[in-house]
């Protein structure tokens, strides 16, 4: 592997990594803060209100653990469970909505997401 192609994978990985945990920020803190809005659409997916805070911790603790190096368990870890919450937000919307085309905007997450994984990959490969 060139030099030029490593530093490539890394740019990739950072700016897929800093997206996809921007994106998991936005809804982490507002659930930690437990904010009216979550609260609201919590309600309308039939979740009770205490779930909020902890789904939020636990997003939080997942961002961290992706955007720390080392710790190659804790990782896996971390990105199973922001794909399980991305997965189990899309599945509660249908469920209780059914589609909506405002919902493809969760292919962004899922994409970020996955180049992230995929290029944390690459990268501890070496």
């Amino acid at each position: 592997m060139t030099n030029s192609s490593s530093k490539r994978d890394r740019i990739i990985f950072w700016i897929a990594t800093g997206l996809f945990s921007a994106f998991m920020l936005s809804s982490a803190i507002p659930n930690i803060m437990s904010t009216p809005e979550w609260v609201d659409i919590f309600k309308m997916l039939g979740y009770p209100p205490y779930m909020l805070p902890f789904l939020g911790v636990a997003k939080l603790l997942g961002v961290i653990a992706i955007l720390i190096p080392g710790f190659p368990r804790i990782k896996e870890w971390a990105y199973a469970g922001l794909f399980f919450d991305l997965v189990g937000a899309v599945y509660s919307g249908l469920s209780v909505s059914g589609f909506d085309p405002q919902m493809l905007v969760m292919l962004v997450p899922f994409g970020l997401g996955t180049l992230s994984y995929v290029y944390h990959h690459k990268l501890t490969a070496k």
